[in-house]
């Protein structure tokens, strides 16, 4: 038997974004008010036929109804709850489920107040630190929520998946004619240059800057030694602020960002996706993966575009209608800081504190660059993932320039596995003991984990004189 589709969050979006009350949005489809109500509190599920409906009269995809928010959003809140240090109170999964569904308003305004919360109280610790250093008491700007978090949550809750950028890097990658025999660099050039009467030219030393842009003399500046592939990249770049730039203003109008870093913050990443949508353009780029079946070392040597890129395109492709695998993409730096993380799946990423050690994301940075390894993992939820990680060298210029290392992770769920090369050996259904992973030490529930940092905020640590583990405490729930 199929399973039932109860998606009212995502019709009470369709319905919104159409600006249609309940009442005329039941008259358009056919329905009763009572009825859509109903499928909006998720007390009916959508039946095929009122899909179609949908469909034919608003021309919404109806693999929009397929998409993962509403996990992502509910994981996002049990997060959040479990940090039992702002609040008394004991929230369920069932609980947190109903306040997304029904208050999606409510939901973000509680995302929002635990952002500043969390800010605060970082905050407050590192200025309590400073002031035991020097003595001084100042009390500084009311927090406010990291301008990067901005753009990184703007990106998450869209999949990674910007439509009109995208298409419109496809629709000039087409006109410049990228990946049709000569090499991109030399295309982009010529085309920069009939186009726009710009020259582009290199420069021996590295003095900063990989690229300057001289409006005076029309001309382009790349640094000789980086890679052709990211000499690309930053062409591309200058390609979104020619060319896209309305497009990219009104992303940004429409995701209402709160501080003006944060715009610019956007602007960047928006200009950065184009030039990755333009050297790899969705149709071409979505068919040749398939036939690599995701290789992306493959990909990266037929395409001409760098490792990262292959493996944050991968990522992006949800368009409606014509979806690739939905996988997910990390970039750690050697610290642990995520300075990169998108989901297309259900695999979620902590969005406060560190992530899991078991994960072989980890792992990469002990393995020569370019260097594959694959992991079947299970999350808490039980979904099983196969789990690929690599690291990667940025050029180093001099030899007082340290080197920049970055361990990349990309994965899916274990059900596409036959389509991704990296399962290959690894007798993804057979394995009856996948590596336990979590979202982090700090809401995972696997308490006899031997690689623990500290206890889950949901638990209370108590230490038996009588015995010790590998773990030196044992843990009990918060009465």
């Amino acid at each position: 038997m199929s399973k039932k589709l109860f998606s009212g969050h995502t019709l009470r979006q369709i319905r919104s974004d159409f600006g249609l009350s309940q009442v005329e949005f039941a008259r358009k489809i056919g329905l009763s008010t009572a009825y859509v109500n109903q499928i909006e509190n998720n007390n009916r599920p959508v039946t095929a036929s009122v899909l179609l409906t949908i469909n034919r009269i608003f021309g919404v995809d109806l693999s929009a109804f397929e998409k993962n928010d509403l996990d992502r959003v509910v994981q996002d809140l049990q997060e959040i709850f479990a940090d039992s240090q702002f609040h008394s109170a004991s929230v369920g999964r069932q609980e947190i489920h109903e306040v997304v569904t029904r208050a999606p308003g409510v939901t973000k305004a509680i995302m929002d107040l635990y952002s500043a919360l969390r800010t605060y109280h970082d905050r407050e610790a590192i200025e309590d630190d400073l002031a035991q250093q020097s003595g001084a008491d100042d009390e500084g700007p009311a927090p406010r929520k990291s301008a990067y978090d901005e753009v990184r949550d703007y990106f998450h809750y869209m999949d990674n998946y910007v439509d009109s950028i995208d298409r419109a890097a496809e629709k000039l990658a087409h006109e410049i004619g990228l990946n049709r025999g000569q090499s991109n660099f030399d295309a982009l050039t010529v085309w920069l240059g009939e186009r726009f009467g710009l020259t582009v030219t290199e420069f021996p030393d590295y003095e900063g800057t990989l690229i300057r842009q001289d409006d005076y003399t029309r001309k382009i500046q790349l640094y000789r030694a980086i890679p052709h592939s990211t000499k690309n990249f930053l062409l591309g770049s200058v390609i979104a602020e020619l060319c896209v730039r309305d497009l990219i203003s009104e992303e940004v109008e429409r995701a209402r960002f709160k501080t003006h870093s944060a715009e610019s913050i956007a602007r960047l990443a928006l200009r950065n996706y184009f030039s990755g949508a333009l050297l790899l353009p969705y149709d071409a780029f979505l068919k040749t993966a398939s036939q690599c079946r995701h290789d992306i070392q493959l990909l990266s040597n037929r395409m001409d575009a760098s490792i990262e890129t292959i493996c944050h395109r991968l990522s992006t492709l949800q368009r409606p209608g014509s979806m690739g695998l939905p996988f997910y993409f990390v970039k750690i730096d050697r610290a642990g800081n995520v300075v990169k993380r998108h989901s297309a799946t259900r695999f979620q990423f902590a969005r406060f504190g560190g992530s899991c050690p078991r994960w072989n994301v980890h792992q990469a940075f002990e393995q020569n660059s370019n260097k594959f390894t694959s992991q079947v993992a299970q999350m808490p939820d039980g979904v099983r993932y196969l789990c690929v990680a690599t690291s990667i060298t940025k050029h180093q210029p001099d030899y007082r320039s340290g080197e920049r290392r970055y361990a990349l992770g990309i994965g899916c769920e274990v059900k596409y596995a036959d389509e991704v090369v990296y399962a290959d050996g690894l007798a993804v259904e057979e394995i009856a003991s996948p590596e336990p992973i979590g979202v982090n030490c700090r809401i995972c529930p696997r308490d006899n984990c031997d690689q623990r940092a500290f206890p889950a905020i949901d638990k209370e640590p108590f230490i038996d004189s009588g015995q010790r583990g590998i773990v030196p405490y044992q843990v009990k729930a918060f009465d």
